[in-house]
């Protein structure tokens, strides 16, 4: 969910905005003049974008990641269970 805020709101909300954006599990777009000029949201979002954009951006992993979703698509895939024993855990 995407909550739009002027750069002054912004400025003055910066320190409540963690508690706002982990209640909510949103983004704010902060504006200038109407346009869109920065995004804030939860670290953990912006982590899990970055490992997104390493993985589609290296041929090898993007490869095998969809070789995984077509074999789980297949019913080729393991129980939990078995990978666990697998990996020794």
């Amino acid at each position: 969910m995407w909550k739009d805020m002027p750069i002054a709101d912004a400025r003055d909300e910066l320190t409540s905005l963690p508690d706002q954006l982990s209640r909510t599990h949103g983004t704010v777009t902060v504006t200038r003049r109407g346009k869109r000029v920065l995004a804030i949201l939860p670290w953990d979002d912006y982590e899990a974008l970055v490992e997104t954009l390493e993985v589609l951006s290296d041929e090898g992993l993007t490869k095998t990641l969809r070789q995984g979703i077509k074999e789980a698509k297949a019913g080729k895939g393991i129980s939990w269970a078995k990978a666990k024993r697998t990996l020794g855990l």
